[in-house]
């Protein structure tokens, strides 16, 4: 364990970022989850719904710095295309 203020303090703020990026992770991945039981079902419009709501979410996930933005683009690219081969 350390010694150091400083370095006790990057422990406690390393726990609390990473306990919120696991949160923010969780929750997209729920979100991508749904889009793709809905393209399964091909229910398109269930899809499109919940297809708007898991881009919202990838894209706060990457703004806030959970994910790179190439990253974020490509999980954006790759539901829009799911869900545009049932509609």
């Amino acid at each position: 364990m350390a010694n150091i203020k400083s370095a006790k303090k990057r422990i406690l703020v390393a726990e609390t970022r990473t306990a919120r990026n696991k949160a923010i992770k969780s929750k997209v991945k729920t979100c991508v989850k749904k889009v793709e039981t809905a393209v399964a079902n091909k229910d398109a419009a269930a899809a499109k719904e919940a297809l708007s709501v898991a881009i919202s979410e990838i894209n706060k996930a990457g703004s806030k710095g959970v994910y790179h933005k190439n990253t974020c683009a490509r999980k954006v690219s790759r539901l829009t295309k799911a869900v545009n081969s049932i509609a």
